[in-house]
């Protein structure tokens, strides 16, 4: 079993369907924390499970590698084997990237390289593309640039706002990390050293 902490920002309901997941048995991973950089609703779905949480705010205008440190540090007390961000809206500075490298992956609602960063479903609808999709990658100091582990296509229909787009590419995004943990946890993955 995986010892995993995940970062998020948001409702966290990519991370409520890990958890549901580890629960029932079907990804060998035990998630020991679950932190963010603001308090969050999401952080409510760890809670529901007992699982510790913790924030390590970035303030306005802050110490990037400060707060890289204090959030390490944070993650460090839970010795996990795996740190993901899923839909952690804050880039993590090069000393946090070393530190946990390269067992430091992250969900993206886009089938990259194309539409990197952090409005990829907003820019796949405004660039009018037929496809975008859902990517699993190894965090490197890049922005949605570090190496693909698992990815699929996901179409746009007709009509399709941001939001119709984000629900589907969610699901696709939960199947995919699942897949890579279980993965990881089989040995069927192995994540080299950059």
């Amino acid at each position: 079993m995986l010892r995993v902490v995940i970062l998020i920002s948001g409702q966290g309901s990519n991370l409520r369907a890990f958890l549901d997941s580890c629960a029932e048995g079907t990804i060998p991973a035990t998630v020991v924390a679950v932190g963010a950089d603001v308090d969050v609703s999401g952080l409510d779905h760890a809670r529901h499970y007992d699982i510790p949480t913790f924030v390590e705010p970035l303030e306005s205008g802050g110490d990037r590698d400060a707060w890289g440190t204090r959030l390490g540090d944070r993650i460090a007390e839970f010795t996990p084997d795996l740190v993901i961000l899923s839909g952690f809206q804050r880039l993590v500075p090069p000393a946090f990237v070393r530190r946990f490298a390269p067992m430091l992956l992250n969900t993206h609602p886009a089938y990259l390289p194309e539409f990197p960063g952090a409005h990829a479903v907003r820019d796949a609808v405004e660039a009018g593309v037929t496809e975008t999709g859902a990517t699993v990658i190894v965090v490197d100091n890049g922005v949605d640039t570090g190496p693909i582990l698992a990815q699929r296509r996901v179409s746009l229909i007709d009509g399709d706002t941001e939001s119709t787009v984000h629900e589907r590419i969610k699901i696709v995004e939960r199947e995919l990390l699942a897949d890579v943990v279980r993965d990881l946890a089989d040995r069927e993955t192995a994540i080299e050293e950059n």
